[in-house]
């Protein structure tokens, strides 16, 4: 039921307590705030709570995907992978939320499905799907940008008489796939990640593959000794490089351009990283993701790595993509997934030649061919960087609704206000580096400039402050001026919103470079905030 009308106005409501929810929350008690979270899970994590599936892992080296705010922190907690798994993540997010007591001011199990700003009081009034109302100065929404997942509308999906599991949403328990006829619908991340093991699990699995990706070795492995030393003693160091660095952690490019140096240098270059492993394949040379003949160069050795990989040859040029320059949708990192096309027991369906034509009780028709499947894995992916935001009814001042603001596309004012919505602080969304940054480094400087205008408000007695519009029309036009100058735009990507029908295609992340953008950021607030209307109504 509603909480009563004399429900306490706080200074901060958190929603969510994924990475920047988490930070967000040390971060105002730190600042002596009144704050209460809100979090949809039953525990801390976010999007590590609820990508539980098999093979989930980060694709920035553990090291770096942590905080950097507690020095001790660093000491006491010791990675023991390169890349981590979810487990671990999840570990970790549990041992801060503990560590400095966060879970007590947190809501868990509810959901925010409306905010109101109110003019007169200068104060939100966010509404839970129970009905309870939390009242607030601020809002910082922490709802992460892969965390609205989408369920593909395939006639029929509602008939299957099996298993039916999502990667975004995958059990707590875990599921037994032994002798089963599996069957995974999309080949993102999470579907890439996520095959091998359910190949090593099922009786059968069938990828039915829309898009092709390109994938790149994870060479994921234990840390060892001396590096858990060498980490800790470079850590200070390691951290300080990384809150400016392009993608805010450590990673180089060649010192030549790939259209500059000779074909045998370019073949070492390429073959070092993809023995590297990981996602920095896609910044060997410094103009691969803004040339198209030094693209065309990395994508012919990594077509060449998945032809000597994959036995049949019709397999292999099925899994080559042919409708975007290699890194252009994020590249991903995997253990074994073109291997596992060797194996007798799995199946690739191309859905561009043979498409879906319906879901039946028994499996799935395409068009040439019927499949009988036992399970239905559907890795299909999040309505990316928006969605999070725009499904709850977001309601500013002068009759604003987020969802038809952003219909035509998001708006921002450097990824951090929207016009028309006072005292409202948006993290890790559009407008802002985002997924091309590492979000942990990311996260802490997005909550840190948030916490900083609360601290300006509140002792300038600035009851309001909202982007202005034409700051917010012009940062978002230089996003797309930035953007057009890559190779990014040429691909239908989530990135560009091209995975949900309907949603305007525009290129959602800010993409000159973390460090770039921290410094905008950075005098934003040093010049006091002239992107912003500050008013007193008191």
């Amino acid at each position: 039921m509603n909480a009563p009308n004399d429900t306490p106005v706080r200074d901060l409501l958190v929603v969510g307590a994924g990475l920047a929810g988490i930070y967000a929350m040390y971060r105002a008690l730190e600042q002596g705030l009144d704050v209460v979270g809100v979090e949809a899970g039953d525990s801390v994590g976010g999007t590590w709570y609820w990508n539980r599936y098999p093979g989930a892992r980060c694709d920035v080296e553990s090291v770096d995907y942590s905080y950097s705010f507690d020095r001790e922190l660093e000491k006491d907690w010791r990675w023991t992978e390169r890349f981590a798994t979810q487990p671990e993540i999840r570990a970790y997010l549990d041992h801060v939320a503990d560590r400095y007591d966060l879970r007590r001011h947190f809501t868990f199990g509810r959901r925010v499905s409306a905010a109101r700003f109110d003019e007169q009081a200068s104060t939100w009034t966010a509404t839970l799907d129970d009905g309870t109302e939390h009242r607030a100065r601020f809002v910082m929404m922490a709802t992460g940008c892969l965390s609205a997942p989408h369920r593909p509308d395939l006639p029929g999906i509602d008939d299957f008489a099996g298993t039916q599991l999502f990667t975004a949403q995958w059990p707590e328990e875990p599921v037994d796939l032994t002798g089963k006829r599996v069957g995974l619908i999309g080949t993102g991340s999470s579907g890439i990640q996520a095959a091998p093991l359910l190949a090593e699990q099922a009786q059968s699995l069938t990828v039915f593959q829309r898009s092709a990706n390109y994938t790149v070795p994870a060479r994921n492995r234990p840390l060892t000794e001396d590096e858990q030393r060498e980490i800790q003693e470079t850590y200070p160091e390691r951290r300080e490089a990384s809150r400016y660095a392009p993608a805010g952690s450590l990673s180089t490019t060649h010192a030549q351009k790939a259209t500059e140096v000779s074909p045998e240098e370019r073949e070492r270059a390429f073959e070092a990283r993809w023995q590297e492993g990981g996602v920095l394949f896609a910044k060997t040379f410094p103009d691969q993701s803004s040339d198209l003949v030094a693209n065309d160069y990395a994508r012919e050795f990594a077509e060449a790595k998945i032809r000597g990989i994959v036995a049949d040859p019709q397999v292999a040029t099925d899994l080559i993509p042919t409708d975007h320059p290699i890194g252009t949708k994020r590249i991903v990192t995997d253990t074994g997934y073109y291997e596992m096309y060797n194996r007798d027991d799995v199946e690739l369906v191309n859905l561009r030649r043979d498409p879906i034509e319906q879901v039946t009780t028994w499996g799935i028709k395409t068009a040439d061919a019927s499949y009988e499947l036992d399970v239905l894995v559907f890795a299909t992916g999040f309505d990316a960087l928006t969605g999070a935001l725009t499904s709850i009814d977001l309601r500013g001042a002068r009759g604003a609704v987020l969802a038809d603001e952003w219909a035509a596309g998001p708006t921002t004012y450097l990824g951090l206000g929207v016009a028309g919505f006072p005292n409202l602080i948006t993290l890790n969304g559009p407008g802002s580096p985002s997924v091309l940054a590492n979000m942990s480094t990311h996260t802490e400087q997005q909550v840190d400039w948030g916490m900083d205008l609360i601290a300006y408000c509140r002792e300038h007695g600035i009851d309001q402050a909202e982007p202005r519009r034409d700051a917010a029309e012009k940062w978002t036009d230089h996003l797309g001026e930035v953007a057009e100058g890559t190779l990014f735009v040429k691909a239908a990507s989530w990135y560009m919103g091209a995975n949900i029908e309907g949603k305007k295609r525009t290129f959602m992340p800010y993409i000159g470079g973390f460090g770039n953008y921290r410094r905008l950021c950075d005098e934003a607030r040093d010049t006091g905030y002239a992107g912003y209307v500050l008013t007193t109504r008191s």
